[in-house]
């Protein structure tokens, strides 16, 4: 009875499973606003739709990063005033496969920190709004200085997706302390423009220097490789270690702060730098100026990482 019992249950839970994986798995074409539109505005244009293959006529000069970020398809509008057949917006909704990657495109396209409260994350400004809910990234662009009209219009989309996915974990890792908002980056392969390094998270610090007896802000960077297991990652410090030994200095100082090995030196392209291994990932700082603001962050970045 109680094995009937169990394997009752497990078939229920299959089928929950199945429908929430199904119920945000809807045609990307329906993602595109038709009706309940903000007043006086009408779709004149699509949905059109692309694909890996016909991408480049949409987007030629953004297309290859799209698909270094797993682009699946996408699908394309416009929307027009119906006083005023000039002020037009533009959308684009990507399928990127998985939240890392839809987040990885966010970030690279988000130049500031400006939310605009719609999807996981968002960019507003006069003529953009950027954001991404889920597996999908979205793009919407206004002729004319809108703000508010291109909150509406994202706020319609993001209603309409209804992919339940929680931002990637990694990005929780990075300590708040110091941390510039917006500058969280995903890289889907060479990341500090290392291909030893392959894919992962980087973010922009500011610590206090002194600059002519002067105080003042400098930024370093925290950054998060992630490998397919431990050994890899063991792979790719030697290697980091072995470009500083033949481009730039590596220092023979221990740090027992951290309670691990460390990798220290000077990148000639990054500045100082500090690396360390946790499992499958590498965790470092460069380009800072006070290692005890790195040791910090470090140690902290350490402790967050699961």
């Amino acid at each position: 009875m109680l094995r009937r019992l169990a394997m009752i249950l497990l078939i229920f839970m299959g089928i929950l499973g199945w429908f929430q994986t199904i119920s945000w798995a809807v045609p990307l074409e329906s993602l595109i606003p038709k009706r309940d539109l903000p007043k006086g505005w009408t779709l004149i244009h699509g949905p059109q739709a692309y694909n890996q293959k016909t991408l480049f006529e949409h987007i030629n000069g953004q297309a290859e990063l799209f698909l270094k970020y797993g682009f699946q398809k996408s699908v394309f509008a416009i929307y027009q005033n119906q006083e005023r057949s000039e002020n037009q917006i533009e959308l684009d909704i990507y399928d990127m496969g998985n939240v890392v990657q839809a987040f990885g495109v966010f970030s690279r396209f988000r130049n500031e920190d400006r939310p605009g409260g719609f999807g996981l994350d968002s960019f507003l400004d006069d003529h953009t709004a950027l954001f991404y809910k889920g597996k999908y990234y979205v793009m919407l662009y206004a002729t004319e200085s809108t703000p508010d009209l291109l909150s509406q219009f994202s706020k319609i989309v993001a209603m309409k997706i209804s992919d339940p996915t929680l931002p990637p974990k990694e990005i929780s890792y990075f300590p708040k302390t110091g941390l510039k908002p917006g500058s969280i980056q995903y890289y889907s392969e060479g990341l500090l423009g290392y291909q030893f390094l392959k894919r992962g998270f980087q973010g922009a610090y500011i610590e206090k220097v002194e600059v002519k007896d002067k105080a003042g802000d400098k930024e370093f960077k925290l950054f998060l490789a992630i490998f397919k297991d431990a050994q890899e990652a063991t792979r790719g410090l030697k290697l980091y270690q072995d470009d500083l030994s033949k481009k730039g200095k590596v220092s023979s100082e221990s740090l027992i702060q951290l309670g691990t090995s460390v990798l220290k030196g000077e990148d000639p392209y990054q500045g100082k730098v500090m690396i360390l291994q946790k499992g499958f990932y590498l965790l470092g700082g460069v380009g800072f100026e006070k290692e005890e603001d790195a040791v910090n962050r470090l140690a902290e970045f350490v402790k967050n990482v699961k």
